[in-house]
């Protein structure tokens, strides 16, 4: 293999706003970032192996540099002495890596405990709690490796009640955390939240939840890739996977450069799996938008009005969540619900939404300037988990993804977890994550939009009216 370190990404191609997983082929090649904040703030990405440049033979093959498939190489190489290699379309962490809202909070997927409770009983929802507790554990100490620096801001998380009605079902939530699975929530009154965290007028009450974190994201997935290659992992960016066919007992993955063959092969494609990639992964997603600004630094007044005390993440309680935090430079981070094609992404009414949103929760930022904006696609399964798992046990193909907007934490600990399913120590992974596929609508899945549409209609008006 070629061991030549060639310098860090540098784009070829400016970067697609109306790309769309569901409809495009592939992802690009070679691909500017997206405009985030966390990219305009990171500094240079470091050095990566760069495209792939002829016929390479490995041991494994990693499809996609997100947080994901770094922390799938990280742990192979220091956990099962696997030296990995990844291959990228674009840049490192091109995807969600790079445009979530920076929010590490201690779930996966999208359904609360009470809901794990109903699908799969009181002890697998507990089992699944303790994984979740641990990848958390895990998160702390790999952002703690001296080639990580993402700017932590830990202190918890807290879930905001956008209206009065809703705080019951958040204090019987809350009550489950406490009482069955010995997790230290508490509830905290419209006043306290003013007083101690945030004067979000909307706030009515809120759930704190003590483990949640804020961090950098492109710092985050950038140092993720420094650890990786410090292990032996290769990197290959502007590599896009455009087949992937098995003959004999290898797997050959077509980039433009050249064809990889390898053993095994992990796809950590989340929201940006195209279904021409492969047939164990076409359709297992629905992808969705999610929209996010961050303001100019704001001025001392405008803290203080904003009663901006804390710099843990927050989300409230609406379907199609707000997500939000107070950055360390000054600025305030907003996302939300976007549009349903990458075609519409752009349309101007998408922006408007999330900043009529930024305004009803700060009303003295009204006029505010704001210096990013962007749109990412967000990897929700069909039954809202995420899985990681080998989908056929007559291939050497894996896969972890699915979180729903909740892979920022978690994704270290299904990188952690894909690489021993890899290694053959997987035996003891008996969750429901770890055992079954993701579930597929298969060709129905681009008309699910239709429903969407309808979805979206009846979750505003759930949360705003009803």
């Amino acid at each position: 293999m070629d061991t030549h370190t060639f310098n860090s990404f540098s784009a070829s191609q400016p970067f697609d706003p109306a790309y769309d997983p569901v409809v495009s082929k592939n992802p690009g090649h070679g691909r500017d970032y997206a405009p985030t904040y966390w990219i305009g703030t990171a500094g240079t990405p470091p050095e990566d192996d760069g495209p792939v440049r002829h016929d390479i033979d490995v041991d494994v093959a990693i499809v996609g540099s997100g947080y994901t498939g770094l922390s799938a190489a990280i742990h192979l190489a220091r956990d099962h002495g696997i030296k990995a290699t990844i291959l990228e379309a674009n840049g490192v962490a091109w995807g969600c890596s790079t445009r979530n809202g920076g929010q590490a909070q201690i779930s996966a997927g999208r359904l609360k405990r009470s809901q794990w409770i109903e699908r799969w009983g009181v002890d697998v929802a507990k089992k699944l709690h303790k994984e979740i507790a641990e990848g958390f554990e895990l998160f702390r100490a790999l952002i703690a490796e001296p080639e990580i620096d993402c700017d932590p801001q830990d202190g918890g998380h807290l879930y905001i009640a956008h209206r009065d009605k809703v705080i019951p079902s958040l204090e019987k939530e809350s009550r489950l955390l406490n009482d069955v699975f010995g997790y230290g929530t508490r509830m905290v009154s419209r006043e306290e939240i003013h007083s101690d965290f945030v004067r979000d007028a909307e706030a009515h009450g809120a759930m704190l939840e003590p483990d949640g974190m804020g961090i950098h994201a492109a710092k985050l997935a950038f140092g993720y890739l420094r650890l990786a290659r410090k292990l032996g992992a290769k990197v290959h960016t502007s590599s896009p996977v455009t087949t992937c066919r098995k003959n004999g007992s290898y797997y050959y993955l077509t980039t433009p450069g050249g064809t990889v063959k390898a053993r095994q092969v992990c796809f950590a494609t989340a929201g940006y799996t195209s279904p021409a990639l492969h047939p164990l992964t076409r359709y297992r997603l629905m992808p969705v938008l999610s929209n996010s600004v961050v303001t100019r630094p704001l001025t001392a007044d405008e803290i203080a009005a904003c009663g901006l005390q804390t710099r843990i993440p927050l989300t409230d309680t609406r379907t199609l969540r707000h997500y939000y935090r107070f950055l360390p430079d000054g600025r305030l981070q907003i996302g939300s619900r976007s549009a349903i094609t990458g075609a519409d992404a752009p349309n101007q009414k998408y922006y408007d939404m999330l900043i009529a949103g930024l305004h009803r929760k700060f009303p003295a930022l009204r006029g505010v300037q704001i210096d990013y904006s962007w749109w990412g696609w967000v990897d929700v399964s069909h039954d809202m988990m995420p899985r990681i798992f080998r989908p056929d046990p007559g291939q050497e193909i894996y896969y972890a993804m699915g979180y729903g907007g909740n892979g920022v934490m978690y994704s270290a600990q299904a990188g952690r977890r894909v690489a021993q399913l890899m290694a053959g120590r997987g035996r003891e992974l008996d969750l429901p994550i770890f055992t079954s596929e993701l579930p597929s609508y298969g060709m129905l899945t681009p008309f699910r939009r239709i429903g969407q549409r309808a979805m979206y209609r009846w979750y505003a008006l759930k949360d705003e009216v009803l």
